[in-house]
């Protein structure tokens, strides 16, 4: 529900109000008598007339304030928006073996797991495709979905904050992440269907292979970006030792390679994010690449309201004539 005026300029004239009151007090002041002492009249209670004398002005200072409004168009309304979307089907595959534990990911300047930093860059890039229907899948040591293809991002983006480290198990499965991805899509009607993959590992589990699962998603015509997370080399990782919690360093194992292939054989691109930035342009780079149609058409439905001030406002100008030439009638 809106409201406005259609005029909102004509309100300026009620600035004029306090210059009326200002020159009426004045014009009391030179119709007073002087007199050599008034100690009688003081000790004469006044009566109710005198008391309310000003209610006459204020009657029709308030009348043409609601005839100003009246003048200025009130309405009220709402906004009716029809939205036409040739939108994008988008599934993101998130891993979450134990490798995503990793600290060699810095936010707000401390270090956080490449987990934490997928799920923060991933739900930025949601929360950008207003239009377009997203679902998640999860995997480690096996793929499930976490989330169907909804255009609810508030709901998605709850399914996301609740990722966790070895929740699918702590090996692999590209392979079968990305043949769940196509189960998913390959009977969907969308103009353009796209995978997006993360994952910092090589596939070591699982009964398909990535080379298989990339083919499948190629005969449906399903895109496939494919993200590389972590630094190359050795990698910083917080663990439980006899001596309480240390940091040991492991080396990436990240297929790169077979991961360019998958990108490549459906026609999609292979990336790798080795810090937040890069990984934030990486996600700011395919919301460019697949960009949705959307047509807006907004309706505006609004009614004049102008009528009831009008009203009022005459009733109240009516009000202090009648008052002012009968209960409240001076003497000339």
């Amino acid at each position: 529900m809106y409201f406005r005026f259609a005029y909102p300029y004509v309100l300026f004239f009620l600035l004029s109000l306090p210059l009326m009151i200002y020159v009426f007090r004045k014009q009391r002041k030179k119709q007073s008598i002087l007199y050599s002492s008034i100690e009688v009249l003081k000790k004469i209670s006044p009566s109710w007339r005198v008391s309310l004398r000003h209610l006459v002005f204020g009657l029709k200072m308030l009348a043409v304030a609601f005839i100003i409004i009246a003048l200025a168009r009130p309405q009220s309304g709402f906004k009716e928006r029809i939205v036409t979307s040739e939108g994008v089907d988008i599934i993101i595959a998130i891993d979450t073996s134990g490798s995503m534990q990793a600290l060699d990911f810095s936010d707000e300047q401390r270090q956080v797991t490449r987990l934490a930093i997928a799920k923060k860059v991933t739900a930025e890039f949601i929360e950008k495709r207003t239009y377009d229907r997203i679902g998640m899948i999860v995997f480690g040591s096996e793929a499930y979905t976490q989330c169907p293809l909804t255009l609810d991002s508030g709901i998605l983006l709850q399914f996301l904050n609740q990722l966790e480290i070895g929740m699918a198990g702590e090996a692999t499965a590209i392979g079968s992440a990305l043949s769940l991805g196509v189960k998913r899509m390959k009977d969907l009607s969308a103009k353009s269907k796209i995978i997006i993959l993360l994952t910092d590992g090589k596939n070591n589990e699982g009964s398909i292979s990535p080379d298989t699962a990339a083919e499948l998603a190629q005969s449906y015509g399903i895109k496939v970006y494919t993200i590389g997370i972590g630094k190359k080399g050795k990698a910083p990782f917080l663990v439980d030792s006899f001596f309480g919690k240390q940091i040991v360093y492991q080396e990436s194992d990240l297929d790169e390679e077979a991961l360019k292939q998958i990108a490549s054989k459906t026609n999609g691109k292979f990336y790798r994010a080795t810090d937040t930035e890069n990984f934030k342009t990486i996600y700011d780079e395919i919301d460019k690449l697949e960009k949705s149609k959307v047509e807006l058409k907004e309706y505006d439905h609004f009614n004049d309201l102008f009528h009831y001030f009008l009203i009022v406002g005459i009733a109240l100008l009516l009000i202090s004539i009648v008052a002012e030439h009968t209960v409240f009638r001076k003497i000339p």
